[in-house]
């Protein structure tokens, strides 16, 4: 008997015990809210950074996180983005491969509470965007033009140049203000002639480059050398991503640009991908301009801290991105214009590349 009543209170305690553990486990996962990040590719380095960035901020913070990566196929993202609703996220990050195709998919994260912070990329046509997270795109866009207007002496009176421009994807709202802010620059000069774009080609819808696609920019970039540059030299080019830059280096190469007798142009890009800076410390491209994915995932983290504490959200414009739908509160970051004189002062000083990976 005195055996069986210990029995019993070992069993009563144990139980409790389990109670006790089951009841704690259970306000633990109570108190961290569950976050759906989307990507658009892995085949863009700034996009694993991205997203590894948030990552391991959100788990340090005790957020539970689902990273994807929709390999540039928006049925892939939607897909994706839905399987995160099922599975019941807190809130979203959404960098999009098309931000005019998720309007349905918003509507249902709408319909199941969830808040939606668009990633650097302006998710278009829908009510269904709380916030926007992102880099200043016009000012990206007035730094690359800035870059050339400095190096050919524009402001002095230089010229003329020959300059050909390159343009973003035409599904990525920030490629058209990306062009607006380089637009903002080049047009006095295009006006009175300093610059001259034999081409022709000065219209988005003529210089967008669809995905942000190097490969594409590089077809493009043969074409315009074969059609106008037989007894021409090219000065400069505008372009707005460093794998756009390095498939038009490949092109300019390919017809002799890069070797004694012919320098290669002045040529802008933007991302800072590890890649770009191996070029610009070769003395192939000229410039690129860096933004801190570090800095925008810690943006992006503090809305989805003031979002789950039910705080108000920070943000330093409510004017500029509109989605067709309405105005979406946005918290901008400044981009850095980076070229050879800067670059271990933005890039290795910052720990964003260490000097071995640079020169590796």
């Amino acid at each position: 008997m005195k055996n069986m009543k210990k029995m019993v209170l070992t069993l009563v305690g144990l139980l409790s015990v389990f109670l006790l553990a089951a009841c704690g486990s259970s306000e633990a996962d109570e108190s961290k809210a569950y976050i759906g990040i989307s990507m658009p590719t892995q085949s863009a380095e700034r996009w694993i950074d991205d997203g590894n960035n948030m990552v391991t901020n959100l788990e340090e913070l005790g957020y539970k996180t689902d990273l994807q990566y929709a390999e540039d196929v928006v049925g892939n993202q939607v897909s994706q983005i839905e399987n995160m609703i099922t599975k019941g996220v807190d809130v979203l990050v959404i960098a999009s491969v098309d931000g005019s195709a998720l309007t349905d998919v918003l509507q249902k994260a709408k319909d199941e509470g969830i808040e939606v912070i668009a990633y650097d990329r302006l998710l278009m046509n829908s009510e269904n965007v709380d916030y926007y997270a992102t880099f200043d795109n016009f000012g990206v866009g007035v730094l690359g033009a800035s870059y050339i207007e400095e190096a050919l002496g524009l402001k002095d009176g230089e010229g003329p140049f020959n300059v050909e421009l390159f343009g973003g994807s035409p599904d990525d709202n920030n490629a058209v203000i990306n062009f607006d802010g380089v637009m903002s620059v080049f047009k006095p000069y295009l006006d009175n002639g300093q610059l001259v774009v034999p081409s022709g080609q000065t219209k988005f819808n003529q210089i967008a480059t669809l995905r942000w696609d190097g490969s594409t920019a590089q077809s493009r970039m043969d074409n315009l050398l074969s059609a106008n540059y037989t007894d021409k030299t090219l000065d400069a080019v505008l372009s707005p991503y460093d794998p756009i830059s390095l498939g038009i280096i490949s092109s300019l190469k390919g017809v002799g640009y890069g070797s004694d007798d012919l320098s290669l142009p002045v040529i802008t890009g933007q991302d800072a991908n590890l890649p770009a800076i191996k070029s610009m410390v070769a003395g192939e491209q000229s410039q690129t301009i860096f933004k801190d994915t570090r800095e925008l995932a810690s943006v992006t983290i503090e809305m989805i801290e003031a979002i789950v504490n039910d705080e108000e959200v920070e943000v330093n414009d409510t004017e500029t991105y509109d989605n067709g739908t309405k105005v979406v509160p946005t918290f901008t970051v400044e981009p850095v214009s980076v070229d050879i004189k800067n670059y271990k002062e933005a890039l290795i000083d910052s720990d964003y590349y260490t000097e071995a990976e640079i020169n590796e």
